[in-house]
């Protein structure tokens, strides 16, 4: 989430908005990785969409400048991972992390066995979430809690699986390609489907593959951008840095008139094309094709549900 960073000697600080697809290496949580690009941009507001664990890599999205206004809508995107499965031994966890709680023999499973305890697990689902994680009770972090010696009880949530399949299977390991919906824990999906297969499992590695809509985009390795110059840097996130309205694509989008443009940055009511509407909301465009607005229609009108700052048209208003 945003945060302070103190600034660095780094790119000197200018309006980046828009969206860097990292991949954040193993070892360090998503925060840590956001802080430290962030100082290379002299501490330039961010946010990422979606957390990765320490023992995670792959597509951790970061948005800067006006882009941390549309983080929430990444954050609930579907996602892809690639993880690997320990067989026969559960951990306080749920992953590799975790302290060893048994080990139980692993029976040599067939392909058609795994495939049948996978099929349980696709399609909207409760999930009981991994009592070592983020999630918030009585204001705490559950791990906290966990970490204090607290009871706790982790909450139980809808999720949702667009695709599990079977990559590879070994005597006490199995490799998984997951499409999810936010709110999907891997690590929880290891520990029921060992529960299942009556052996248990824990996660020992994982991979995000890609956060939609960046599918096939490439992404931006962290000890590369750390190594780079100043100027080098600013090059890359030219090159890199997915603008707003690029990474709201699949939205519907309208252009404006000038006029129109101005009294949307006034906040004043702009009315709506016949053929706009719907309950999804719109990005609303300048003439230059600069992102101004989220908006739904209401009575014909635009409401205006998020702008974004544009020096030039708030300078002539």
């Amino acid at each position: 989430m945003p945060g302070p960073s103190a600034p660095t000697a780094g790119v000197p600080r200018r309006a980046h908005d828009g969206v860097l697809l990292l991949d954040k290496p193993l070892g360090i949580s998503s925060s840590q990785a956001l802080q430290r690009v962030r100082r290379l941009l002299n501490g330039v507001k961010g946010g990422h969409t979606g957390a990765l664990d320490p023992l995670a890599t792959g597509m951790l999205p970061l948005c800067f400048g006006e882009a941390t206004k549309i983080a929430g809508i990444l954050l609930s995107s579907r996602k892809s991972y690639r993880a690997e499965l320990r067989l026969g031994q559960t951990t306080s966890t749920d992953d590799a992390e975790g302290e060893l709680l048994q080990e139980r023999p692993v029976p040599a499973f067939q392909a058609a066995e795994l495939d049948a305890a996978l099929a349980h697990f696709t399609g909207r689902f409760a999930q009981r979430a991994p009592v070592y994680s983020a999630l918030k009770q009585g204001g705490q972090p559950l791990y906290r809690r966990v970490r204090r010696g607290e009871a706790v009880e982790a909450p139980v949530r809808e999720v949702e699986v667009f695709a599990l399949r079977r990559l590879a299977q070994g005597a006490d390991q199995l490799s998984l390609e997951i499409v999810c919906g936010s709110g999907f824990y891997v690590r929880s999906l290891a520990r029921d489907l060992g529960e299942r297969l009556g052996c248990g499992a824990h996660l020992c590695a994982l991979r995000r593959q890609w956060v939609e809509p960046f599918q096939d985009l490439p992404m931006l390795g962290l000890d590369a951008l750390v190594a780079m110059a100043p100027a080098a840097i600013e090059a890359t996130l030219r090159e890199r840095l997915i603008p707003i309205e690029r990474a709201l694509a699949h939205w519907p989008q309208w252009p404006l008139d000038e006029a129109e443009s101005r009294a949307i940055v006034q906040g004043r009511s702009v009315s709506a094309p016949p053929a706009a509407g719907g309950t999804a909301p719109s990005l609303l465009r300048d003439p230059e094709g600069r992102p101004l607005a989220l908006a739904i229609v209401e009575a014909g009108r635009w409401r205006i549900l998020r702008g974004f700052r544009i020096d030039a048209l708030e300078g002539a208003c």
